[in-house]
Order: C-alpha cells, then sequence, then structure tokens
C-alpha cells in the first residue's frame, strides 16, 4: 500500500500537531515495512527530529510539482496536490492535522483526517475572528468529504458529531502516544547535566505547555501560594502574551521567586526535566488530548489534570483531577500528589501501566485498521 500523508507539520512544527505527525509516519512506517509512506510537504527545512523518521527506507518526501500558483504553499496543499497523488498512484491519503484537500472526495483517492479538536469552538475567546472562520470552513468541509475520521479522543469525536452533524459510526478514536524519549530513565549525568543548564529549584512542579490563557497556568501559580515555600513552579512552553498576566499574578499572591519559565527546550531535555519534578500540573481548561498528562505518567511521576474535557481520558485513574477554576482544590491536590507513602508509589505504578496502553506499536495497528476499513468500503 502506497499512503500518502500531509508533512508540513511533521516538516514545520516541533511540538505539537508536528509530534504527532512524525510519530504517525513512524510507527505505521516500522509496523507495516511493506507501506510506503510519502509526506508532501511545500517545503523542506531545517529540522533534526525528522531524522529518524527519513532514515527509515519506507518513508519519502516529496515537494510540489508543476507550476502556476497551484504548485505553491497552500493552494497546492488545498487543491493542487491531488493531481500529483494521482500521477504518484497514491492508495490513500491521510492528513494529519485536521485537513484535506477540498477536491479531494473528487479525485477518487480514499483519504482520512485525524481531527485533534474543536477548541476554537469550544473556546472561541481564544481565537481571532478570520482564523476560527477559517478554520471552521477548513475542518468542517474536511471531516465532510474524509472517508473516514480518526479522532484522539472520545471528547473530540462527542464534538465533532455535535458541531459538524458527522455519523459517529464514520469516525475511530484512536488515542495518541508520547515520544520514546519519556519511556526511558534518564542517566545520572542527563538528570545532572539539565539541572544545571536550567538552574531546576531542588523541589519543584513542572507545567509543560504553550503559555497561554486556555492552558490554566494562573491556576497553578495560585495553588503555589498555598504549598510550602520550598516547592517552586517551572513552567515549559514558549509565551503567547499570556506571561505577563501570569507574572502578576505570581506577584500578587507572593509566589514570584518561586515560578520558573523555560522557553528553550529540547525534546532530549524534557524527560530529565519531568522524571525530577515532585509532580506534574496539566489544568488546562481545553484538551483535544493533553500529552503532558501521558508524558507526565511514562515519565513516573504524579499528575494532576483539569476536568471538563478529555483529560481524564488521558490520565485514566492514575492521575488527579481538579475544578479548572479551584485553585483551592489544585493546591490539595498538589500536596497529596507530593506526598510520599505506600499510596504514592501505588499510584505511579498505576500511571506506569495506565500509560504502557499508549504504546506507537497499537497505536499504528489500530491506524492500519483504519485503513483498511476505509480501503475495503471503497471496494
Amino acid at each position: 500500500m502506497k499512503i500518502g500523508y500531509d508533512g508540513k507539520r511533521a516538516m514545520r512544527n516541533l511540538t505539537g500537531l508536528g509530534n504527532y505527525s512524525r510519530l504517525v509516519v513512524e510507527a505505521v512506517a516500522r509496523h507495516c515495512p511493506d507501506c510506503r509512506c510519502v509526506l508532501y510537504t511545500p517545503d523542506i527545512r531545517e529540522n533534526t527530529r525528522m531524522e529518524t523518521l527519513l532514515s527509515l527506507p519506507n518513508v519519502n518526501l516529496r515537494l510540489p510539482q508543476g507550476n502556476g500558483i497551484m504548485a505553491h504553499g497552500s493552494a497546492w496543499r488545498t487543491l493542487g496536490i491531488t493531481s500529483q497523488l494521482r500521477k504518484e498512484k497514491i492508495d490513500l491519503y491521510h492528513g494529519l492535522s485536521n485537513e484535506l484537500p477540498l477536491n479531494i472526495k473528487g479525485s477518487g483517492i480514499p483519504s482520512v483526517v485525524t481531527m485533534h479538536d474543536l477548541i476554537f469552538r469550544r473556546m472561541p475567546g481564544c481565537y481571532t475572528l478570520p482564523d476560527r472562520f477559517l478554520y471552521n470552513l477548513k475542518y468542517g468541509m474536511s471531516c465532510r468529504i474524509a472517508n473516514r475520521i480518526i479522532a484522539v479522543s472520545k471528547r473530540t469525536k462527542d464534538d465533532i458529531v455535535e458541531i459538524y452533524g458527522v455519523d459517529p459510526d464514520k469516525i475511530d478514536v484512536v488515542y495518541q502516544g508520547c515520544a520514546e524519549v519519556f519511556r526511558h530513565t534518564a542517566t545520572r549525568n542527563t538528570l545532572a547535566m539539565v539541572r544545571e543548564k536550567h538552574r531546576l529549584p531542588t523541589r519543584y512542579i513542572v507545567q509543560v505547555g504553550t503559555i497561554e490563557k486556555r492552558k490554566n497556568l494562573e491556576l497553578t501559580v495560585r495553588a503555589l501560594s498555598a504549598l510550602p515555600s520550598d516547592v517552586h513552579l517551572v513552567a515549559v512552553g514558549r509565551d503567547r502574551g499570556y506571561l505577563e498576566h501570569v507574572r502578576r499574578i505570581a506577584s500578587q499572591v507572593g509566589v514570584a521567586d518561586r515560578l520558573h519559565v523555560l522557553d528553550s527546550v529540547t525534546m532530549a531535555e524534557l524527560p530529565a526535566i519531568y522524571q525530577q519534578a515532585a509532580a506534574v500540573a496539566y489544568p488546562s481548561r481545553y484538551e483535544g488530548f493533553g500529552i503532558p498528562v501521558l508524558e507526565g505518567l511514562e515519565s513516573g511521576r504524579p499528575v494532576v489534570a483539569a476536568t471538563g474535557s478529555c483529560l481524564e481520558e488521558a490520565g485514566g485513574d492514575a492521575a488527579f483531577y481538579v475544578n479548572p477554576d479551584s485553585a483551592r482544590e489544585m493546591a490539595a491536590a498538589l500536596a497529596a500528589a507530593m506526598t510520599e507513602g505506600p499510596a504514592l508509589v501505588s499510584r505511579i505504578a498505576l500511571g506506569k501501566r495506565h500509560a504502557s496502553r499508549f504504546n506507537n506499536a497499537d497505536i499504528a495497528a489500530r491506524i492500519e485498521a483504519v485503513y483498511d476499513r476505509t480501503l475495503s468500503a471503497r471496494g
């Protein structure tokens, strides 16, 4: 089988959709060595995270072919790519990040689209009006024209059914996994190097994710003020204009000197930061899946997450859950998560067992089953 993939995010994004795209293609390529995986990308950019993927013998890159406007950028991804897919005899096309070419249905090529979330509809205030309009147009159309849809959580599936009126039988839930690097214990030298490089506090809570309103770092900062003074908070992520607000809150509640923000952590360093934390916080108000919850559990740390979206799916019975508006609940849960004893040991072991359900071989097998179902339906 020759599978075409939308490779834009794999090539350009170092986190989020980029990680998912690389993980899926690598997992499928390894699990099905007879499959040919072709990533279609508008351009080539320097990205060291592509090295492992492109070293696989059955993975290739393709750039736009032809001349004119349809061979460039968004126009190529949206419309022009389909003629190239036909020419290169692609058996199935998988849009890895919420989108498909709008003319894929008429091309005769079966298609699958992965939908990560519809947060722009659930929390519209976090997006500009033009972005909401464009996402709604592209994502809604992609859901309607796809032969099958992969949703990364039951919450996302329910949102697709409710918002776009899609038949639930057309949607398969295939949970995300996390990178293999989180499944390995960092060496003592690596732990020490990362601690020194990023000046990590002796005892800290870590929260990983873009620093924006939806991720709710403010809640963890407020909860920090109710925890012992030797407990610090390490926030790992890029600021999207929300950090100044968070710092003001930290000053108001008296923990400004206990808040540490890291915006240049590499993927190789991140497991060592998780593994040395006393607890992992992820009180995001809405997510499609919530990878940091899984990364924390895989790292052998207790995790505190928020209710209200899909984080209970990512954390199962292993995580603590709190109301995303209750600093009191957050502080109590973090205190419990950091209390040493048999209960904590049992919870960490439960977390490791839960995380093992999201291994990449199983994910590849489930995705291949979706491909088979798609092709069978087309005869």
